[in-house]
């Protein structure tokens, strides 16, 4: 059986519960995902605080990773590039490949990424 994690506390009003203040708007998340198909109906009040903190996390970890091709770069200014080259060099973020590639990335190789510098926090 999987034990309560670092998460559990959200569902209970924790960390980010439904009292306390969110990043991202909870009534544009719940929209977003009764627009995700037509069998979705009906969404807890809790669905959105976990896909609210689920993105935070996406978000937090695509821009650390963007981050690094910026300084690998020698640049002060993450741009839409380095999203791009963090994209296509991270297997995680596969699924964001053709909309980076979509979107203006050269058809070139990405510089390498050395990931053993990265730390997740």
């Amino acid at each position: 059986m999987r034990q309560a994690g670092t998460y559990s506390g959200i569902l209970s009003g924790g960390i980010s519960g439904k009292t306390g203040p969110h990043l991202l708007p909870l009534a544009r998340i719940k929209k977003i995902m009764k627009k995700s198909g037509e069998d979705v109906k009906m969404i807890s009040g809790e669905s959105p605080i976990v896909f609210s903190k689920a993105c935070e996390l996406f978000i937090k970890e695509l821009t650390q990773r963007s981050w690094m091709v910026t300084m690998q770069g020698k640049r002060r200014t993450l741009n839409k590039e380095d999203v791009a080259s963090a994209v296509m060099v991270t297997d995680l973020f596969d699924f964001l490949v053709n909309l980076v590639s979509e979107s203006g990335h050269s058809g070139e190789a990405p510089p390498p990424l050395e990931l053993d510098t990265f730390t997740s926090s």
